[in-house]
């Protein structure tokens, strides 16, 4: 089986440029291509997953990977699949959030001589004189072609700034650029940039009169066709000071049925034939599917150790006297009771466990929230520090998430 009939049979190809040009470079290792991705967070998040076991993959095929950090794209703004504008960051904020970027990345990829390029846009975006682009690379966009692209569409509705605009420019000059100093002939991305890379494959035929190449991998959806790595409305971050190994081994642990086979399939390593060998199992066999899953993925992540803790925390939540060692945990102290007591809706915000206390009431309202396995039914409910008699309690919100807390 070639690279690319493994891609295919992983479900991770959208759209490509020349199939069989993208087939020879990437089978012979013969691509040097690259993924952007914009610092707008101090994290990676379960969303950036596609991207960077897709590099890991073609680098261990032989192919060249670019990880692009947008320190310059970042400035504007990628539109694509928004209704607002995204909020505008400062330099120093974009700058911080690459160093954390780069520190997560090479937990996936080989960085070094002959190896992978990480790489920052802002090196030649930040340095353009605006009049020289115009003259450069303006004649060769059709402003009726832009607005018909995918990647504005949404922005339309509300009205598309000018700054948001420039972005399709912006990534094609990256691609452009990338082309002529660092050999790069193949570009990367979702399936929501496809307009942005036809730009840079187009502007690098204009101008050099040479053909580049794009492909985008299958965005990450779930059975309701909505973007995987989120939870709580909050994002599945890399970063183990944002998303405990916990709790993010919890998260892919948790997956719907319908997901487990896609995910295991898109984003392990685990071998294709074991993968499609699950396809048929039922009940049972789906949670040792999300198990391999979440440990996987958890392994790569945060290392083998923090994996099995994980793992082993999982498994005690459902033995009677389980091992709560490695289970989230937050502790109280003295201020955040009144007359010896916590309301339960308060706790839950404590812990994060929801976001708001109108939430937490809701959840509770909803029957979701359980103390030391005893249902909460009532919105002022309280536990008072009795209850830590044993040194801790222990909430629990549905049926699979739980979380330790006890007080200094």
């Amino acid at each position: 089986m070639t690279t690319y009939e493994e891609l295919v049979r992983r479900g991770l190809i959208a759209q490509v440029t020349d199939e069989e040009e993208i087939k020879e470079l990437i089978n012979n290792g013969k691509a040097t291509f690259y993924i952007g991705f914009d610092c707008t967070a101090d994290s990676l998040t379960a969303g950036h997953f596609m991207a960077l076991t897709l590099m890991k993959r073609l680098q261990m095929a032989g192919n060249r990977p670019i990880a692009l950090i947008g320190g310059g794209t970042t400035m504007i703004g990628d539109p694509s699949g928004r209704t607002d504008m995204r909020k505008m960051l400062t330099k120093e904020d974009i700058a911080h959030n690459a160093e954390c970027f780069k520190r997560q990345m090479e937990r996936f990829i080989e960085f070094g001589e002959g190896k992978a390029l990480m790489l920052n846009n802002a090196d030649w975006l930040m340095n353009l004189n605006y009049i020289e682009l115009l003259r450069e690379v303006g004649a060769c966009f059709s402003v009726n072609r832009m607005l018909t692209a995918e990647c504005y569409k949404q922005r339309m509705e509300k009205g598309l700034s000018f700054l948001e605009f420039n972005y399709m420019i912006m990534q094609s000059y990256d691609f452009y650029h990338m082309f002529q100093h660092y050999g790069c002939n193949m570009q990367f991305g979702g399936d929501d940039q496809w307009s942005n890379m036809l730009g840079g494959t187009e502007l690098i035929r204009r101008k050099l009169g040479k053909d580049a190449y794009a492909m985008t991998i299958t965005l990450l959806t779930d059975s309701q066709g909505k973007k995987m790595g989120k939870t709580a409305g909050n994002a599945v971050w890399l970063d183990a000071q944002k998303t405990s190994p916990y709790d993010f081994f919890q998260y892919w642990r948790n997956v719907d049925d319908a997901d487990v086979i896609k995910c295991l399939k898109m984003l392990t390593f685990i071998p294709i034939e074991e993968i499609e060998a699950m396809e048929s199992w039922e009940g049972a066999q789906l949670n040792v599917a999300k198990e391999r899953l979440a440990f996987a993925l958890t392994e790569m992540v945060h290392g083998t150790e923090e994996a099995q803790k994980a793992l082993d925390a999982s498994k005690a939540l459902f033995v009677s006297g389980g091992n709560t060692e490695n289970m989230p945990t937050t502790e109280l102290t003295d201020a955040d009771f009144a007359d010896d007591s916590i309301l339960v809706a308060d706790l839950l915000v404590k812990t994060e466990l929801a976001p708001s206390k109108a939430e937490a009431k809701r959840l509770i309202k909803q029957g979701g929230i359980s103390v030391n396995d005893e249902k909460v039914t009532a919105f002022d409910a309280a536990v008072s520090k009795d209850a830590f008699a044993e040194g801790h309690i222990i909430l629990k919100k549905g049926k699979k998430v739980f979380h330790k807390v006890t007080i200094a």
